[in-house]
């Protein structure tokens, strides 16, 4: 993607959502959190799915704990790798109790010291609970951004660190979530719908894909 296209492909996305959130579902920092490590490899609606039920049970890290990991693992039993995130939550919330008052930490360090916590969840607790210019690099992003030229790059972190160069800095606080969401609904994976896309004008991927009645066969 050219210089000078950047600052309209942001223009753009901004104009058609200007005030982008996460479509996980939360009521505090600590929900957030919680939704985010369980979203690891499943889908926001799977994971606000099981978290309707838990949440109104157990919202803090305190009530966790006291829910045990027997009945945490059924409340989270429909999202892959439940076992696996049971684990990291229950973990996670005993240090959040013993060493942070209860309280989600707002630093990086600390927040990837969590079991289960890495990058790219820490990136979205800084951004969206703390208002931090962060870029939370999950597969929609990394596909989005090579695909169109806007960041290329063989790895998250690569992707990230080149998204933070180019992305203009009025731009920098949403932009992780106008890509995401442009990858989810927009530039899908197996078949980017550029046919309806706001800023195909301004990307790389050719050949761009035509309407469904325009396509051979």
């Amino acid at each position: 993607m050219r210089d000078q296209d950047v600052e309209p492909f942001f223009a753009t996305l901004q104009a058609a959502n200007p005030s982008p959130e996460t479509e996980l579902e939360y009521t505090s920092v600590f929900e957030l959190l919680a939704a985010v490590l369980l979203s690891a490899q499943a889908t926001d609606a799977g994971v606000n799915k099981a978290t309707r039920r838990l949440f109104p049970v157990a919202g803090t890290p305190q009530a966790i704990l006291d829910l045990g990991l027997e009945r945490l693992e059924e409340s989270i039993r429909t999202i892959g790798l439940y076992r696996t995130k049971a684990r990291n939550l229950l973990a996670t919330c005993r240090i959040l109790v013993d060493q942070h008052g209860g309280e989600v930490p707002r630093t990086r360090d600390a927040l990837e010291a969590l079991p289960g916590v890495g990058r790219k969840t820490a990136n979205v607790v800084l951004n969206v609970a703390f208002g931090e210019a962060t870029m939370a690099v999950d597969t929609h992003i990394f596909r989005v951004s090579n695909r169109t030229g806007l960041a290329p790059g063989k790895d998250p972190l690569e992707v990230e660190h080149k998204l933070l160069e180019r992305v203009p800095a009025k731009y920098l606080h949403d932009a992780h979530h106008w890509l995401i969401l442009h990858g989810r609904y927009v530039c899908v994976a197996r078949l980017p719908q550029c046919w309806r896309c706001a800023v195909r004008a301004y990307c790389d991927y050719e050949p761009k894909t035509p309407p469904p009645g325009d396509r051979a066969g």
